[in-house]
């Protein structure tokens, strides 16, 4: 697979003036509500009934926005906890039409989680090339160290291992500050990049 088109969508996004260097970061008025989430979506002993209440009663009482309660269902539903692919695929299709018709400042990065949820679903069920797609298409609307983890997930599980690497290696030399020592950090740690830390750990 000829991958010059996807390199120059990532890299040709290097000017732009600003990125989030995190994947999943939310405006400060939700951001309190979603780490509690993330903390019992982490906890596998916390079961997904109490999860999902959670995640709706922090909605009814305006912590987070419809656009943030769809998304944190669709990683309860995909998680293993839950598991209904079904489910996380008609919760993200909510949330891209509540991220529509809410619009704003913050819709480019509302749609960002919209593409990276659907590489997410592509991604488990080994539709890897469609999940390359989504993941650079929310690259493109949100740079962050999260999404470019995840088109490096997606090109090594399609064995394009040296893509891999040769991307890696262009954005460590494009991208400067916490984009790529965010990045670094995931490579050390995610089991999906451990081709490309022991890559590293040879030199």
């Amino acid at each position: 697979m000829d991958y010059n088109a996807l390199f120059e969508r990532i890299l040709g996004q290097v000017d732009q003036a600003a990125y989030l260097p995190l994947a999943d970061v939310v405006d400060p008025a939700q951001q309190a509500a979603m780490v509690k989430i993330e903390g019992q979506l982490r906890d596998p002993q916390i079961p997904a009934q109490a999860t999902e209440a959670l995640i709706r009663r922090f909605h009814q009482d305006g912590q987070i926005d419809r656009v943030h309660m769809l998304s944190a269902l669709h990683v309860l539903a995909a998680s293993p906890k839950v598991g209904d692919f079904d489910l996380a695929a008609r919760h993200v299709a909510e949330q891209e039409m509540a991220a529509l018709s809410l619009g704003g400042p913050r819709l480019t990065a509302n749609l960002a989680s919209v593409d990276r949820h659907r590489g997410v679903l592509a991604f488990l069920q080994g539709q890897f090339a469609v999940a390359l797609d989504y993941f650079s298409r929310a690259f493109e609307r949100q740079h962050s160290a999260g999404n470019l983890s995840n088109v490096l997930a997606a090109l090594i599980r399609l064995g394009d291992v040296d893509e891999a690497q040769a991307l890696l290696k262009q954005v460590r030399g494009a991208f400067d500050g916490a984009l790529v020592a965010d990045l670094n950090k995931m490579i050390a740690q995610d089991p999906d990049l451990a081709m490309l830390r022991e890559e590293e750990d040879a030199c």
